[in-house]
């Protein structure tokens, strides 16, 4: 391809995904793979268009999620990953990035000028606020962060004996997909997800402790490891900070504070993209382990030692002075 085709291409290659994301909110991929199906009888059965659906069955085919024979259309083995009972599902991460993320991108100009979050100049609210007051969509975003984090974390039991502890505390750990697999492995290890209410409710995993809370407000003494897995990386440095001490609050000396994060020095991938993101939609940023062990440093932590989750995700451990 021509450099100037290419770069053409190249603008427009986003409307591949706002068709995907789209057919994964019309439950599309859910009812294609009950069974092969033709146009007539999707339009039907999801109660739409045949005409307008029509083109997108076979937008959808053209960059292969789907297959269409003799006028029926089969999921392949892009969209099969998009269907909501799959084990390895990624349908709710599929929606994540349009929707709010996809408008605050559009204001990316605002925040390089401004060092501001385009979500919370566009939406007039920060986004963890918008969430908490829109049910669905914060519904929607954990599944889609459980969704990754059951990839990311399956082997984290692997590389670290949690079993050393009485009680580990997950901190802002979502429907507990880190926690899940800690617990799994460790039978007799009491763990406690911690996170607001209407998080922590939604988790399925019958051994976990589900303790409501804000990591803002105050910690439960309750435990003497915690762990923090991608929070911090969405918070700027004074609520970082104030996330730690409240960390440090809950731990007695000699008590231990398992960090996971993207550092950029650390990391086999180039962070750029995620920082902006993190930029656009929370005023924060990808920091290096550096970074990371600064604060926790000035928190009262003492480093102790990192370990490699994966090629994005480094575990930083620290014990309370």
């Amino acid at each position: 391809m021509k450099t100037r085709d290419k770069l053409k291409s190249f603008f427009t290659d986003h409307w591949k995904y706002m068709a995907v994301s789209a057919s994964c909110k019309l439950g599309l991929f859910d009812q294609i793979a009950e069974r092969e199906q033709t146009c007539e009888e999707l339009a039907k059965n999801l109660n739409l268009v045949e005409s307008k659906l029509e083109i997108l069955l076979n937008a959808l085919s053209s960059f292969d999620f789907l297959v269409k024979t003799d006028g029926r259309y089969s999921v392949t083995e892009l969209s099969e990953l998009l269907v909501e009972n799959h084990p390895q599902s990624l349908k709710y991460a599929a929606m994540n990035w349009s929707g709010e993320h996809l408008n605050a991108w559009q204001h990316l100009d605002y925040s390089i000028k401004t060092g501001k979050s385009a979500f919370e100049h566009f939406y007039k609210q920060p986004y963890f606020d918008f969430l908490i007051k829109n049910t669905e969509k914060e519904a929607h975003y954990q599944k889609a962060m459980f969704e990754y984090a059951r990839e990311d974390y399956h082997h984290l039991p692997d590389l670290i004996d949690f079993g050393i502890h009485k009680g580990l505390m997950d901190i802002g750990g979502g429907k507990g997909a880190a926690l899940g697999f800690i617990k799994d492995k460790n039978p007799d290890l009491t763990c406690l997800l911690f996170d607001l209410p209407g998080v922590v409710e939604n988790c399925n995993h019958p051994d976990l402790i589900k303790l409501p809370g804000d990591f803002f407000f105050e910690i439960p003494k309750l435990a003497d490891a915690l762990l923090l897995s991608r929070v911090l990386h969405d918070w700027d440095t004074p609520k970082a900070r104030q996330i730690l001490q409240n960390c440090y609050q809950a731990l007695d000396p000699g008590s231990t504070l398992y960090l996971i994060e993207n550092c950029k020095d650390e990391s086999n991938e180039d962070l750029s993209l995620l920082s902006l993101n993190m930029l656009v939609m929370c005023e924060s940023f990808e920091r290096t382990g550096e970074e990371y062990i600064q604060l926790c440093t000035l928190a009262g932590f003492k480093f102790l030692k990192v370990i490699e989750l994966n090629s994005l995700q480094t575990i930083l451990i620290f014990e309370k002075q």
